[in-house]
């Protein structure tokens, strides 16, 4: 007996290891130390030099059920950018810029060609973050779980000096909100889009015209990374008050997040278009309006909260980035939360 027979190939682990380091490599900062392999990551602090007050921010988080399309598919090579667009996104919404990241991959069994391709992914969204990935974890657990399936999560560390903190403390009545547009359901409320969609290989490969591409080809496409569209915002001089990152619990519990009590915000359907796979979900699983927005991003991906004045100032610098904004509501008194009208 050994541990290959008892079900974890460590010769497949180096080899995964092996097949990953280019990727790894396309996104070292110069504060990386040392390469992939060792016991940990390190990073030179030097980025917090400079700053009056340096603050280190964090997030984390995994991609969900989206997993399950991934599998029935057999495309792994997006769902990693998801995975790190889930956590940097959270550390831009606070004002920061993301400096690494790690992520933990639970398998099955380890086929090397399969991980190589999911870290593919990690690194393509690390790279659109200017994040370095400096280091993960590939655990097999036979037994445990499915040989053909996985688990995906991660972790980033970000930097923000304290004075440029995004915190919602002072957005005011009159304040606008600018909408960033999302690439569709990003990676929440999978597990609704799977009690709709029939999973079958069959039902992910129909072509739909509205969407101009197939059900799973739509469903996979992976969640827009924001953290270039705020770091302009700032270059241009512009103060966000407020940011939300539009996941989980949709515009009605993530908004209200933002905002400091007395404050209420106003989201004006109209102002945005609504992307046609919400459509279809919607009409298929015969869906509430008001669940769709409790759950879904509706097209809106990040919202901003800014002054008045600063709108189409936030708007250039937010295309100038690669992203598509929108005027989608103000700030008004009240109590606390949105009203999506």
């Amino acid at each position: 007996m050994d541990y290959r027979k008892a079900g974890v190939d460590i010769e497949a682990g180096y080899q995964s290891v092996e097949l990953m380091k280019e990727y790894v490599k396309g996104t070292a900062r110069p504060e990386v130390l040392g390469g992939i392999g060792g016991f940990s990551g390190a990073f030179s602090a030097a980025a917090l030099k400079g700053m009056e007050n340096p603050v280190l921010l964090s997030g984390t988080d995994g991609v969900g059920t989206k997993l399950k399309l991934a599998f029935l598919m057999d495309r792994h090579d997006t769902i990693g950018i998801d995975c790190v667009a889930m956590c940097v996104n959270d550390v831009a919404c606070a004002g920061g810029e993301p400096l690494f990241f790690l992520d933990y991959i639970a398998c099955g069994k380890n086929y090397p060609e399969k991980i190589a391709e999911i870290v593919k992914g990690v690194a393509e969204g690390c790279r659109q973050a200017g994040a370095a990935l400096v280091g993960g974890e590939t655990a097999e657990h036979p037994g445990l779980m499915p040989e053909e399936e996985y688990d995906l999560a991660g972790f980033a560390v970000g930097i923000a000096d304290e004075k440029d903190l995004i915190t919602g403390a002072d957005i005011r009545e009159g304040d606008v909100l600018v909408g960033i547009a999302s690439s569709g359901v990003h990676s929440n409320g999978f597990s609704l889009v799977r009690s709709v969609f029939e999973m079958t290989r069959e039902s992910l490969d129909t072509y739909y015209d509205e969407l101009k591409g197939t059900l799973g080809e739509t469903l996979l496409t992976p969640t827009r990374i924001y953290v270039k569209a705020l770091k302009a915002v700032k270059e241009a001089g512009i103060t966000v008050k407020g940011a939300s990152h539009i996941t989980g619990g949709g515009f009605y519990e993530n908004i209200p997040r933002m905002l400091p009590e007395g404050v209420r915000a106003v989201v004006e359907k109209g102002s945005f278009p609504v992307p046609a796979i919400f459509r279809l979900l919607q009409e298929k699983g015969n869906i509430e309006e008001k669940v769709m927005y409790n759950t879904y991003n509706c097209g809106l991906g990040m919202v901003l909260a800014v002054d008045a004045a600063d709108a189409e100032r936030t708007m250039e610098a937010v295309r100038a980035a690669g992203e598509v904004p929108y005027l989608v509501g103000h700030c008004t008194a009240g109590e606390k939360g949105v009203d999506i009208c």
